[in-house]
This record gives C-alpha cells, structure tokens and sequence, in this order.
C-alpha cells in the first residue's frame, strides 16, 4: 500500500483520485490546501482525517510515503523539491515546473535523497499510445508527425471581460503551451527523441501568456508540426505519416481510437481496450515503479521530461512568453 498526500484540492485533483482509487495499492492518507476549512472539506469527501495548511508539516509526516502535486505551475519545482527533501515520492502534474532550470534542480533532488519523481503526463501511459509505439515498424521510414490539441479554454470567457484567471496568469507559469501544447510535445519525445531545431510562432495575449500557436521541430529524416490553442476549438486528429503507411489517432491529449492507413489501401483498427479514466495509467505506473525500487519512469523519464521542457523554454523565447519563475535562473 502506497499512502498519499495531496497538494492540491481542484478538479484535476478529483479526476486523479476517481482514477487512482481504482488501485488496491492506493491510499489517499492526507490533504494540504491552504486553508484548514477547505482542506477539512476536501479531506470529509473522501474520508481522511489528516489535513495540513503548513506544507513543512506535512512533507515531515511519517504517515505519506509519496505526494501528488496539483497545485498551481509555478509552485510545483520548490513544493517537489522540498517533500523529495524529506525523503517523499513526488507525482508531479504537468508541466512539472515552470522552466528546464527548476526541472533540472527537481531531478537532483530526486537523485539526492533516491526517491522517485515523476510527471503526471497521462498520455503517454494509456494502451493505446502503447500500440502505437508497438507499431510504428508497420508504417516504414517516418516522415512526419502532426499532433493538434485545441480546446477553447471555459476561462476565456472571463478572460474577455477582464478576468485574468490563474489558466491566462503569467505568474502562475501558465498559458496555452504549458498547459495544452504540452500534449502535443511530450508523445513526440518518446517517441523520437529531442529535434534539432524548434522553430514557434504564437499569439501573445495581453496578459502575457500565449493563447495560441503552431511550433515545427526538425529532425535529421523528418518534421513534426504541432498546433496548439486554448481560445478555439479543433477536431484535427493526431497522425504519424511513414512511407508505407500513417498511423492516426483520434485525440493526442487521451488516445481513444488507432488506426493504421497503409499505402495498399487498407486499413488495420489497433485500438486496445482502456479505461474511461485515463488518469488511472499514470497513478498505476507510479505506484508500481514505487513498489519495484526504481527512480524514475522509462517513459515519463527524467530525460524526457527535461526535453520537453527545453522545447517549449525555446518556443516561449521565440513567442516571447516570460514568467516570474524565468529570473530565478
């Protein structure tokens, strides 16, 4: 049994642990927010009688062995860094920092005190990416991907009126790359590595944030285009186009649907069987990496993760995205 405390008491947090109490090996032991009223509330849903407003508090408690982190962006590197401290495993909900700097500074710590940190990158971890890793062979030589994930923000609305929220809030490290785009990059690492080059065009909002853009990444015998927006909607599909064929996949954010187009004209249906809720993958893989005395995931690696991070450092430099946490460096 894995005992857990959580930072953090929004809805990611209640799709995290709808997802993770699937796990006979998970138990949700104590809650942090920063309020005792609220985190008492939080903690009464789901029966926990310990409750922290002091994060030092809780990071000392002998009662977790590991923590999951949903709190705002800007608050996860010096949140991860000071449970890994304490000899505490860390789930970190992406993106898992701000910039490469404070990724950098959260694997150390890691490494430091041998405990596990890992991001909470669902996609990655669900069947049906798993399929089309297990398949790419049948596609040839690739010569493309093309990953868009659009989803017109329901904080937009207020943002419109004059209501900057946390979603459009440079200070809380967010914006439609972080928080969208990041989707569309962290697949395109596992699967083929860091690019070359990264070239990013992107619409800067008044708030500081990026609402939307568009990045394409070189590699030595391919391209990779990524769309990205939180102020409209798309229904584009993911797809990696090889010589002998393109694999497609219906949502990049939660694979659902896979199929293969060979150039023959037929098509193969590799859709695995999955859970509705997606968020279970991840807590299932860090639970079992726990269990297994291992440092780090292989997919959601600490390589992985630091790349990732590179990219969008770089897409943010050239959109002219800049928060707070960058002059920490």
């Amino acid at each position: 049994m894995v005992r857990f405390g959580l930072v953090g008491t929004n809805w990611i947090t209640e799709s995290f642990l709808q997802a993770a109490s699937q796990l006979d090996d998970f138990s949700l032991t104590a809650v942090y927010s920063r309020t005792s009223e609220r985190a008492t509330e939080f903690a009464a849903k789901y029966g926990v009688t310990l409750t922290f407003t002091d994060l030092e508090n809780m990071a000392k408690s002998s009662e977790i062995d590991a923590v999951y982190i949903a709190s705002p962006n800007s608050f996860h590197a010096e949140q991860a860094i000071l449970f890994m401290n304490h000899g505490k495993h860390v789930l970190c909900e992406k993106p898992i920092a701000s910039n490469a700097f404070e990724v950098k500074a959260m694997i150390q710590a890691a490494k430091e005190n041998n405990v596990l940190l890992m991001e909470a990158l669902k996609s990655t971890l669900v069947p049906n990416f798993k399929t089309v890793q297990q398949n790419m062979h049948t596609i040839g030589k690739v010569r493309r991907y093309v990953a868009s994930y659009c989803q017109y923000s329901s904080r937009y609305d207020a943002y419109k009126q004059g209501v900057v929220l946390n979603a459009f809030n440079p200070v809380f490290s967010n914006g439609a790359l972080v928080d969208i785009g990041i989707y569309c990059i962290y697949p395109l690492v596992v699967l083929f590595g860091k690019p070359l080059a990264v070239q990013a065009n992107g619409l800067l909002l008044e708030s500081g944030v990026d609402g939307e853009g568009s990045i394409l990444l070189k590699y030595e015998e391919m391209e990779a285009v990524i769309m990205y927006s939180k102020i409209t909607n798309s229904t584009i599909p993911f797809e990696i186009q090889g010589e002998e064929g393109n694999i497609r996949i219906d949502k990049v954010n939660t694979p659902e649907q896979v199929e293969i187009y060979y150039r023959n004209g037929t098509v193969e249906n590799i859709t695995q069987p999955q859970k509705g809720d997606s968020m279970f993958y991840e807590a299932k893989e860090f639970i079992e990496l726990i269990q297994a005395g291992k440092l780090e995931s292989s997919t959601n690696s600490h390589a992985n993760s630091l790349a990732v991070m590179e990219i969008i450092d770089e897409a943010r430099k050239q959109i002219g995205v800049v928060f707070p946490s960058d002059k920490k460096e």
